[in-house]
């Protein structure tokens, strides 16, 4: 790396010269605005590195240093904060440190006070147990609804776990204990490590192939996070809910919870308290039966005391049989008579009723009604012809009567008589202006006359204001200015 260049001797000069002007700060002063700016740039921080030269005197404050490959820093543990600390600090431990940044003015030192701490590891698989949890909830593997119910009595049990660790053998203590016959087939795997959840997982699907298992039970010892990390692989918890067997869990202690705990089918604190719960106690159960067995017989005892009485007073209330019988004969025959009576009797009144329903059904028979109908309908055709003939002959005579008072005032009727009726043609409204006066017309005019046969078009050459006519002449049809030839306007022929 290449030095930095001298600065040159002006330059140098200027620099003092400007620092001759700033104020000069003591060691406190220069130490406690250091303070102030690492303390209100680094509030809060999360650190990790490895715990060295870890100390803890009489005060109970402890102070040790984190480092990595390439630097340090001090740090201190005051004793009120060591509450949120669940594990005891010792040198070589990587850890990660929530804390702020401080100066210890004193000697003019840096350092984090801690707040908590942590192993460096254990809150990534918190955050992955957490994410898996989750993500196993939505898929429905924790619901309630899935789960299986536990037998009762079971007489076959696989265990699933270590074959050295004191989980199977606190189990199996259990078993010995309640002297109970089940049968108990232990598939042993690993509980820790690498390859621990595949090997869980296999030894589940194989648990399940087995013949007449009643249920399974996954046991382990208690331990850290990572040492119960097998138990929260998703490969198992696809195996437990794929299992047609109740699960059982007994892992660690009754603090701890796994994945698998949540996906069994119950969840047991410890491996202690999965086998008192699957394996019943036989010296109870054989302590029970004797009791049932008491009370079954003292039952019997009175049933059976109940019925010898019950049939002593029987026969005494039977007395002679020969008599009963010959009683109940007696009134057999009697009951006999009085039903076939009875039975005469309301045939003659059913009979009887029948000829009354079967009268009234004749009467109102649907072939009369229909008979009835058809002359009341012939009675009212005859009626409305009859009535529709005098309405027609009226309305002729009505008719024959307008008709000649409308020809008495017709048009037609005075045209006839040597009358015409005198237009002119309206070009705007299309429509013709009837002509009573010379003053309606003007010379030049095209007139209509309407006759009593035929029309005259004419144009009006003179007009003459008192009790004259006006002269007319018919119009030739060639000269005719329109060029309408001989019809009239709309279509009217000359006379």
């Amino acid at each position: 790396m290449r030095n930095a260049p001298l600065l040159s001797l002006v330059e140098l000069k200027k620099t003092m010269n400007t620092l001759e002007t700033e104020p000069v700060l003591t060691v406190s002063q220069l130490t406690r605005s250091i303070k102030n700016i690492l303390e209100s740039q680094y509030r809060f921080i999360r650190i990790s590195g490895e715990i060295s030269n870890f100390k803890m005197p009489y005060s109970g404050h402890s102070y040790f240093t984190l480092k990595d490959a390439s630097a340090q820093i001090r740090a201190v543990l005051f004793k009120q904060q060591k509450r949120f600390v669940e594990m005891p600090l010792q040198d070589g431990q990587h850890v990660i440190c929530f804390g702020r940044i401080s100066v210890y003015e004193p000697r003019g030192e840096y350092q984090i006070i801690v707040d908590s701490v942590e192993l460096f590891g254990t809150g990534m698989l918190q955050k992955a147990f957490e994410q898996l949890k989750m993500k196993l909830f939505e898929k429905g593997y924790f619901s309630e609804e899935t789960k299986k119910s536990l037998p009762p009595y079971p007489a076959k049990i696989v265990v699933i776990s270590s074959p050295t660790g004191a989980a199977l053998q606190d189990f199996l203590k259990i078993v010995r204990i309640r002297q109970s016959p089940i049968h108990i087939q232990i598939l042993p795997v690993r509980v820790q490590g690498k390859d621990a959840a595949g090997e869980i997982a296999k030894a589940l699907q194989t648990a399940n192939s087995l013949e007449q298992v009643d249920s399974i039970v996954l046991c382990r010892g208690g331990g850290s996070l990572e040492d119960l990390w097998a138990f929260n692989e998703e490969v198992v918890a696809e195996a437990i809910h794929r299992s047609a067997i109740p699960v059982v869990t007994g892992i660690g202690h009754e603090v701890d919870f796994t994945i698998a705990d949540f996906c069994a089918d119950f969840r047991c604190p410890t491996p202690t308290g999965a086998a008192e719960k699957l394996v019943p106690d036989a010296g109870t159960l054989r302590r029970h039966l004797i009791v049932l067995q008491t009370g079954l017989l003292t039952r019997m005892q009175r049933k059976l005391s109940f019925l010898d009485q019950r049939l002593r007073h029987s026969i005494r209330m039977l007395g002679n049989m020969s008599n009963l019988f010959r009683d109940s004969a007696l009134r057999l025959q009697l009951s006999r008579s009085y039903l076939l009576q009875a039975l005469e009797k309301n045939l003659v009144a059913r009979e009887k009723k029948l000829a009354s329903w079967l009268r009234r059904l004749q009467a109102q028979a649907p072939s009369s009604r229909i008979a009835l109908q058809e002359r009341h309908l012939h009675f009212l055709t005859t009626q409305l012809r009859n009535h529709i003939e005098r309405i027609l002959e009226r309305k002729q005579m009505a008719l024959a009567e307008q008709a000649t008072l409308l020809h008495s005032v017709s048009p037609l009727a005075t045209l006839g008589r040597g009358y015409s009726i005198v237009r002119k043609f309206n070009e705007k409204d299309q429509s013709y202006q009837l002509i009573t006066t010379s003053t309606d017309t003007e010379i030049g005019d095209e007139l209509n006359i309407l006759l009593h046969k035929g029309q005259l078009d004419c144009i009006v050459k003179q007009k003459k204001e008192r009790k004259a006519y006006a002269q007319i002449s018919t119009k030739d049809n060639s000269a005719h200015p329109s060029g309408r030839g001989t019809g009239g306007p709309k279509g009217t022929k000359d006379a």
